[in-house]
C-alpha cells in the first residue's frame, strides 16, 4: 500500500491515478473540507484528518510501505502557514511514519532549497529536508523546478496578471532568473518509476524540464499562446514585493505572491538529462505543453473567480 498525502494539489491529482495505473494499491490521506474532490480511479482508499491528528495519521498507515508526502503551503501560505504545514506537518508525518515502521518516504523540495537562505520559502523547504535526513526513514528527496499544467498556480497566475491589466505587466528586475520548467505529468511519472530504483534510496535528486527558460521568456510564451500581449515594464524586486503586499490587503487572494519572488530570486536549475537519467522519463518542452491546454481558457474569468474565491 502506498499513501500519498496532498492528493488533492497539483501533484498529488496526477500521481495517484498514476499509481493506480501502475498496479499499486493507494490510500490517500486529505484535509476534511469540503468540496469536491477529483475523480481519483477506483478503488482508492481515503482516510480524512489533519496532520497533526495522530489518531487519523495512525490510522492512514497501516499497511502502507511507501509515503508520498506532497502537502506544502508553498503557492499560496504566507511564512507562518509555511512553517506550520511544510515544517510541523513533516514532523507529524515523521513521527507517524516511524511508528508504523514505513519503508520509504518521498518529499518534494525546490530547486535551491536551503536551510539557512535568506528566502522564506527555500529556507523552510531546506529545514523540510533536513528532518527528512534527519528521521532515521529510508527517504528520497526530489528537488524539482518550476511544475506547470493545467491545474498550476505559476504560470497559470502569469496569464492572469497578465489579464488584470490591458496595457502592462510588471515583472521584477529584467527577469533574467533562470528556471526550469517541469511538467507535472512528467514529474508524476518520475516519482512513479523512482519507486524501483534503489539507487535513489537515501539521495537527494535535482530534476528540471527540457529546457531553461528565463522568467522574461515564460512570461514572453505566455503572452504569445494566450494572446495577452502587454507591456513589460521592469521593476527593482523589492519595489513589486511591498506593491504585491498591498494589492493582496485590498483583495482577498492574489495570483502572485511573495513566493514567486523567492523562486526568481535566483537562477534555478537542474542538470539537463537528470530527469531521464535518474527516473527514465524524457520531459516534454514548455510552449509545446502549453498550447495544449492554454488557447482554449479564459483567464479574465478565472482570474475573477480565483479573487473571489474563500482563502485556503
Amino acid at each position: 500500500m502506498i499513501l500519498v498525502t496532498g492528493a488533492t494539489g497539483l501533484v498529488g491529482r496526477h500521481l495517484v491515478p498514476r499509481l493506480c495505473q501502475a498496479g499499486y494499491p493507494v490510500r490517500v490521506y486529505i484535509q476534511p473540507r469540503r468540496g469536491r474532490l477529483p475523480a481519483w480511479p477506483e478503488g482508492v482508499d481515503v482516510v480524512a484528518g489533519q496532520l497533526d491528528d495522530a489518531q487519523a495519521l495512525y490510522k492512514a498507515m497501516q499497511g502502507v510501505h511507501t509515503v508520498f508526502h506532497l502537502v506544502s503551503a508553498q503557492w499560496w501560505g504566507s511564512r507562518r502557514d509555511l512553517e506550520r504545514v511544510d515544517i510541523e506537518g513533516t514532523q507529524h508525518i515523521i513521527a507517524a511514519t516511524r511508528a508504523a515502521r514505513i519503508g520509504r518516504l518521498f518529499t518534494l523540495s525546490q530547486l535551491g532549497a536551503e536551510p539557512a537562505s535568506a528566502y522564506d520559502l527555500l529556507r523552510v523547504k531546506g529545514q523540510v529536508e533536513t528532518l527528512v535526513r534527519n528521521s532515521g526513514i529510508a527517504y528520497t528527496i526530489v528537488r524539482s523546478g518550476v511544475i506547470f499544467g493545467p491545474e498550476d498556480r505559476f504560470v497559470n497566475g502569469i496569464a492572469m496578471l497578465l489579464r488584470s491589466n490591458p496595457v502592462f505587466f510588471l515583472q521584477p528586475g529584467r527577469g533574467e532568473s533562470l528556471l526550469h520548467p517541469l511538467y507535472v505529468e512528467d514529474l508524476a511519472a518520475a516519482l512513479v518509476n523512482s519507486l524501483e530504483r534503489i539507487d535513489l534510496v537515501d539521495t537527494t535528486i535535482e530534476v528540471g524540464g527540457a529546457e531553461y527558460l528565463t522568467y522574461n521568456e515564460m512570461v514572453r510564451t505566455v503572452m504569445r499562446v494566450t494572446g495577452a500581449h502587454r507591456i513589460i515594464v521592469p521593476v527593482p524586486p523589492y519595489l513589486l514585493r511591498s506593491l504585491n503586499r498591498w494589492v493582496k490587503r485590498v483583495v482577498r487572494r492574489w495570483p502572485m505572491t511573495s513566493q514567486w519572488l523567492d523562486i526568481l530570486a535566483g537562477n534555478r536549475t537542474a542538470k539537463l538529462g537528470n530527469l531521464y537519467d535518474y527516473c527514465g522519463v524524457r520531459p516534454v518542452r514548455f510552449e509545446d505543453t502549453l498550447l495544449t491546454y492554454m488557447p482554449q481558457r479564459h483567464y479574465f474569468r478565472e482570474l475573477l473567480r480565483f479573487l473571489w474565491q474563500r482563502p485556503y
